[in-house]
């Protein structure tokens, strides 16, 4: 059986940054490391509810700078601005009195988000959904959103069965060997009464090429889109009932 290798660390240096900038020397390298782990850690603990997927860390002498990337930074922020300052306080006392700055940013397509996916599939499986409907409906949505391809797998005791099994769902192509392919990826687990199930999201958004300008995501190209009126709403349906009368007369004309 093939062994996979995560697509999100396979393809750093390449096409994509990693989540942790910053350098440091032999001696304070492990105790960083351990200090991001449980950055993350309590950051996706205590604001699940937001749908964070991402959290960039940056380091400069004494200040830790800290990016959430959320499907609702309002949670977050709460209200003027006192959810980052109370996040604030909490990381200044797990980082030991550092000086920490915390930013939040808003992902506009959640469905796009490889992390955000597999934790909405998870959510319905514990909420005894069934796991082939969760499945589907995500691929279903992720498609319409502009992916050109999604592979969800879950595994474990689905339906509670007895046995252990995998299952999965599949559309569009997930080029896994290729470096320049953007392919982002997410996995949690659902916490059911007969044990854990574990999610598997695959989503390939398109072609980088190293070196060369980035492809415009498909959150830019919506957001470039010129957003149709009312007025020239009512304009074309006005017009198509005309077009149809003119067409006919004209095959009558003809006979």
């Amino acid at each position: 059986m093939g062994q996979k290798v995560n697509p999100i660390g396979l393809r750093v240096g390449i096409i994509r940054e990693p989540d942790s900038k910053w350098f440091a020397t032999d001696r304070e390298f492990p105790a960083l490391v351990l200090e991001d782990y449980k950055i993350r850690k309590f950051l996706k603990n205590a604001l699940y509810a937001a749908g964070v997927s991402k959290i960039e860390i940056e380091r400069a002498a004494n200040r830790v700078k800290v990016t959430i990337w959320a499907a609702k930074p309002g949670i977050i922020i709460g209200r003027g601005g006192r959810g980052i300052d109370d996040i604030r306080a909490d990381l200044e006392k797990l980082t030991g009195g550092k000086t920490v700055i915390v930013n939040v940013q808003e992902i506009r397509t959640p469905e796009l988000d490889a992390q955000l996916v597999a934790e909405s599939i998870a959510q319905q499986i514990e909420k005894r959904i069934s796991y082939k409907r969760a499945c589907k409906q995500a691929v279903l949505r992720t498609m319409r959103a502009g992916a050109k391809g999604i592979k969800v797998r879950v595994a474990g005791r689905l339906a509670g069965a007895e046995m252990a099994r995998v299952d999965g769902e599949k559309a569009g192509k997930i080029p896994l060997h290729t470096l320049r392919a953007d392919i982002d990826y997410g996995f949690t687990e659902a916490k059911t009464t007969y044990g854990n199930i574990g999610v598997k999201v695959w989503i390939y958004k398109g072609d980088v090429l190293p070196g060369a300008q980035r492809e415009e995501s498909i959150e830019e190209q919506i957001a470039r889109r010129p957003r149709r009126t009312r007025a020239a709403n009512r304009e074309s349906t006005a017009r198509r009932p005309e077009t149809g009368e003119t067409a006919s007369g004209a095959a009558g004309e003809g006979e």
